[in-house]
């Protein structure tokens, strides 16, 4: 199968998005498959055995390591010259809507993936009484491709609310080995907290939608040790606002999997996520967690089994929430082993062999009736489809 990717984002900026792709193209060089990436520049030639092809971006305002790819007239001739049996749009916004028209003018199945909320991402960065229009083009967008796959219920019903059309379940793998409780290291924990104290940390972007001023309210629960391990635009005014606090950076490979099975306690304030790969991350590496009651959280955390939800903006039910696993080690370590165990099986493997289905139902849709657009209607929310459904 020839696959084109057309994605808002890639390497050398690290994200959801870029992650989620990453572990999508090895699984397609894995099982023989050949793909084109169409991604904002610059970035690398190549990613497991396959091309890049890079075109001009621009970084947003405030946030220049946001680079949004421009819908040029190149992304019709890549795909031209590729000629793909599908096409998957990665989170499209603008390139992806490029590609999406792309396809549709060509004749070619494409899958949407559903992975930012970019109303949401508005509403944070002060840009009120947008979300009509952001709605309305995402809409037409995601009405141009053949099959829109979500992560988790909480984006079902929303894009369901929205007027989306067929949309289907796809939720992310995670690796249990690279993330798992026995990278925990004692002698990391000893030098980051060397007076005993209980680690709670955050990984993620440092980014006001993320809204990571919410950790301000655990800077003084008795006990604790703040680690932050991340980088972003509100870096610097975290790094203010909370003094005591240790912020690791960007970290990657051993020195990720270590810092999260050092935590005690998993905390995250982000209350627009369509599916939170940093809880899944923590999860396996059999740490409680602490998140919003919103968005994909409320598919991954189970409340007095894994961890505890908090109302997305109460600050005191975040502290609250804290200071209760701070000062229950057994209760930390009981649901730390249930979240293991909750998320261990989902591996990359099986939920991108999921995706490969959803490929190729979309594509025998298209030759079945003539290779012409058609409504194809996805299975319902949390209903098995293929192979990789049970461990999604």
């Amino acid at each position: 199968m020839r696959v084109a990717v057309v994605t808002e984002s890639f390497l050398p900026r690290v994200n959801g998005v870029t992650n989620s792709v990453c572990r999508v193209l090895e699984h397609l060089e894995r099982r023989g498959h050949e793909a084109l990436i169409i991604a904002p520049g610059p970035g690398p030639e190549q990613y497991a055995g396959h091309r890049v092809a890079c075109v001009p971006g621009i970084g947003l305002p405030g946030y220049s390591s946001f680079v949004l790819g421009l819908p040029t007239k190149a992304v019709e001739r890549r795909l031209r010259a590729f000629e793909p049996d599908v096409v998957h749009l990665a989170s499209p916004v603008a390139l992806g809507a490029a590609g999406a028209h792309a396809a549709r003018k060509l004749g070619v199945p494409s899958v949407a993936v559903w992975q930012t909320d970019i109303a949401g991402f508005a509403r944070r960065y002060g840009f009120r009484g947008t979300d009509r229009a952001i709605w309305a083009w995402l809409r037409h967008v995601h009405r141009l491709a053949d099959r829109t796959l979500v992560p988790s219920s909480a984006s079902h019903r929303q894009l369901e609310e929205h007027g989306f059309p067929r949309l289907a379940m796809w939720r992310r793998g995670v690796d249990s080995e690279r993330f798992h409780p026995g990278h925990r290291s004692e002698p990391l924990r000893a030098a980051l907290a060397p007076n005993g104290e209980v680690m709670v940390g955050y990984v993620g972007r440092l980014a006001g939608d993320k809204r990571v001023e919410m950790l301000t309210s655990l800077a003084d629960v008795p006990g604790v040790k703040l680690v932050i391990v991340g980088e972003g635009p509100a870096e610097q005014r975290l790094r203010t606002l909370l003094p005591q606090a240790l912020f690791l950076g960007f970290l990657d490979g051993r020195r990720l999997s270590q810092a999260y099975a050092c935590l005690d306690v998993f905390v995250h304030t982000g209350a627009d996520e369509t599916y939170c790969q940093a809880v899944q991350e923590a999860m396996a590496s059999g740490v409680p967690v602490v998140a919003p009651a919103s968005g994909g959280p409320l598919d991954l955390v189970e409340p007095e089994r894994t961890g505890l939800l908090f109302a997305p903006d109460s600050r005191a039910e975040l502290r609250a929430a804290v200071a209760r696993l701070v000062q229950d080690a057994d209760l930390r370590a009981r649901w730390g082993a249930a979240g293991r165990a909750a998320v261990e099986h989902r591996t990359w493997n099986a939920v991108n062999d999921q995706l490969l289905d959803h490929y190729q139902e979309v594509c025998r849709a298209r030759v079945q009736f003539g290779g012409a657009a058609i409504p194809i209607a996805g299975p319902r929310p949390g209903a098995a489809a293929g192979p990789g459904a049970a461990a999604a």
